[in-house]
């Protein structure tokens, strides 16, 4: 790895009052972090059915999932939950409100899941998704849902559909591979 600011090559070290290596600049000592990615998506109900994508893009390509993918800079997470509906589905949202964090602690990654309806009955397969569907709740392909966390917040959505959602605060210790939940919090 090379330096982002003078193009030197970086050392891994534990910098003073720091207790993690760091890639650290050989040449102008700067410390470059690595921190977790932020990903935010959206369980979008319309009729009391759930907007799915099936994914066009890897990992997990054919895999279904809700709305979902990395914050840009410069957005709120509702913004880019919002946002990346669009790109994946073509719906619009409207009262859309946390649902759900979940830190996935193998893959450095904080998952921000909001729920929100449909504002007008329109969605359909872009660039990003292979289908765009509702589902009946008992009708969702439980075993080919992408990530854990997906199906984690999807199960507990399912679960308390009709009442008023709490926000839960989840820790997933493995990855896609094979999850394993270590318990949730409420908030």
């Amino acid at each position: 790895m090379y330096c982002n600011y003078c193009g030197s090559e970086v050392v891994y070290k534990i910098p003073k009052a720091d207790d993690h290596k760091r890639a650290v600049c050989s040449a102008c000592h700067a410390i470059h972090y690595q921190n977790p990615k932020i990903i935010t998506g959206v369980i979008v109900e319309y009729n009391g059915q759930i907007l799915l994508a099936k994914r066009a893009i890897k990992p997990r390509y054919g895999t279904w999932t809700i709305p979902a993918g990395f914050m840009e800079i410069g957005e709120t997470t509702q913004e880019g939950a919002a946002r990346e509906c669009i790109e994946e589905t073509e719906a619009e949202l409207k009262n859309i409100k946390l649902f759900g964090v979940y830190n996935i602690i193998p893959n450095s990654q904080v998952y921000t899941i909001f729920h929100a309806q449909l504002a007008k009955p329109h969605f359909k397969a872009t660039d990003e998704s292979l289908a765009v569907e509702l589902f009946n709740p008992k009708d969702i392909p439980w075993d080919n849902i992408a990530f854990p966390c997906v199906t984690a917040a999807l199960k507990r959505y399912v679960g308390e559909m009709g009442t008023n959602f709490s926000i839960k605060l989840e820790d997933i210790n493995e990855d896609f591979e094979g999850s394993k939940f270590s318990g949730y919090y409420d908030n």
